[in-house]
Order: structure tokens, then C-alpha cells, then sequence
């Protein structure tokens, strides 16, 4: 039996529809279960829910030893990164589609989140990515990642001409679309659209996966997550990467696009009984329709 939470972060997309009734159920049913409550600054302003604390992130990472979620994998994104530095511990609750790492339903949310708040829930730790954009002697441009990092095309250019190295080591000059250097929680993200594998988390490796490449030899790889990937700007116009949301456009020739494994880890509580491969098999729908005897 883990720790018993007592004081929640409460973190919503308020740009969606209904938003608001379900942020005020989960806060008040947080209250009940005898925790504290503190809500995002934007949530709460764009929300209008009053009578909590409004919080900077870094307020909440401070005051909060849990932070609960509502919305899809971008909303959990955005606040995962920003926590990810005080070993917040994060609760998705999926107001999205896929919803791959906000994995708690709104329907019967309170019974799911009563063990979890005792105490009763499954750890889980993910690897970020971390890096920037050299240029010359000077780095122009530095961020978090936990999906992945793209480098890619200008939007009415053509392709790209990359080059990538690992540890210094030559592996490969590309033309392409662009490159998707994903961790494993990144591998069934747009990675996974590009033709890329789905990695478990467990894995301690990234996936290089080019997209639209000019010569179909250029396939998707595995290497460890122990070594930066360095991709070079050869050739094409308008380049730009971006490390999940964050981006920087504008890439020059001869600028590299540095990546590495994070010092920083984000962690995912679930409820008991949790699986991954449950999780992969209810969002890509594997095996619907298929009759068992």
C-alpha cells in the first residue's frame, strides 16, 4: 500500500465543452475523500470554478503531492512536462479520444479514484527526452519532451535533407518530410502514424522514424535511449522542429537538433489492475470482433 494523498492538483482542458461540471464534481468529491484542492491558475480563471486555490504549475509542484488531470493526452502533455521536475505524481482522467495516458473514464470516476487516493494504485515511470537547437557554438533554442521531437519540412517547401549521428557516430543522410525521434510513451503517437513500432514503456530506447522518405530503404529504428541523437539541417527550406507542443521555426543549414534522455521522469498512477497491453488493445481496437472458444 502506497501513500494516502492530501492535497490534489486539479488541471483541466478548459477550452472543452462541460469542462467545467466535471472539474467541480471531481473537486468536490476530492474534498469528501478529506484532501485539500488547489487548481491550475488557467483552469481556474478560464473555468470560473471559485473556491479553490488558483496555482502557478510551480506552485502546484510545490504544495501538491498528486495531481489529477481532466482531459486528453495533450492536455496531460502539457502538464506532465512542467511537473515532471517535481516528481509530482500525475492522474489522467480522458475528456479525449484515444486517450492513451489519461486512461481513467469519466463514468464512475469516484470509484476509481477512492483506492487510488488511499493509497491503492499502480506506479508507473516514463522517460522524457530533453535537448535543443545548436547553431554554431550557441544553443538558440532548449525544451522538454515526453512524446517525442520532429524535425520537419517548411510548409510549402520540399523535402528535407538530414543527418543523423549517434554519439558522433554517422548513421544515416536522409530525404524526407522530416524525422520523429519518440520515447516508448511517444512510439504510439505520431510515430506510430509514420509507420513506426510500439514500444513499451519498459523499453529504454527511442524510435527514429523518417517520414515520407524519398527512398523506402529508410525505415524506422530502435536504438538506446542512452545516447544523443544529433540531427543536422543539410538541405530544404523553412525547417522546424518541435518537442511535443513547443516549437522553433526556421531551422538554418548546418543547425543541429540535439536530443538526449531527461534527468527528469514523469510518473503515472493507475488504478489497480491497470495493463498496458489492455490499454493498446482497447485504443487501437485490436481484436474487436474476433470470437474466442
Amino acid at each position: 500500500m502506497s501513500t494516502r494523498f492530501r492535497h490534489a492538483a486539479l488541471v483541466g482542458k478548459y477550452q472543452a465543452e462541460g469542462v467545467r461540471d466535471v472539474l467541480d464534481r471531481i473537486a468536490r468529491f476530492l474534498v469528501e475523500e478529506g484532501l485539500e484542492v488547489s487548481l491550475e491558475e488557467q483552469t481556474a480563471r478560464n473555468t470560473g470554478l471559485a473556491g479553490y486555490a488558483a496555482c502557478s504549475v510551480d506552485e502546484l509542484g510545490r504544495r501538491c503531492d498528486v495531481a489529477i488531470v481532466l482531459g486528453g493526452d495533450g492536455t496531460m502533455l502539457g502538464i506532465a512536462r512542467q511537473l515532471a521536475r517535481h516528481r509530482t505524481p500525475l492522474v489522467g482522467i480522458n475528456q479525449g479520444r484515444l486517450g492513451f495516458i489519461t486512461d481513467i473514464a469519466i463514468e464512475g470516476l469516484e470509484d476509481t479514484l477512492r483506492p487510488m487516493l488511499a493509497g491503492d494504485y499502480v506506479d508507473e515511470t516514463r522517460a522524457m527526452l530533453e535537448g535543443g537547437v545548436r547553431r554554431g557554438a550557441d544553443t538558440i533554442f532548449e525544451s522538454f519532451a515526453l512524446n517525442d521531437v520532429v524535425v520537419s519540412r517548411g510548409s510549402t517547401s520540399g523535402m528535407v535533407q538530414l543527418q543523423v549521428e549517434i554519439d558522433g557516430e554517422f548513421v544515416s543522410s536522409l530525404r524526407a518530410d522530416g524525422l520523429i525521434v519518440a520515447s516508448a510513451t511517444g512510439s504510439t503517437a505520431y510515430a506510430l502514424s509514420a509507420g513506426g513500432p510500439i514500444l513499451h514503456p519498459s523499453i529504454g530506447g527511442w524510435v527514429l522514424v523518417p517520414i515520407a522518405p524519398h527512398d523506402l530503404s529508410n525505415r524506422p529504428i530502435v536504438v538506446p535511449n542512452s545516447g544523443e541523437v544529433s540531427v543536422e539541417i543539410v538541405a530544404g527550406r523553412d525547417a522546424s522542429v518541435n518537442f511535443d507542443m513547443q516549437a522553433l521555426t526556421s531551422l538554418q543549414h548546418g543547425d543541429r537538433v540535439q536530443v538526449r534522455r531527461s534527468t527528469h521522469e514523469v510518473h503515472f498512477l493507475h488504478p489497480r489492475g491497470w495493463n498496458y497491453y489492455a490499454t493498446l488493445r482497447g485504443k487501437l481496437h485490436w481484436n474487436y470482433g474476433v470470437q474466442l472458444t
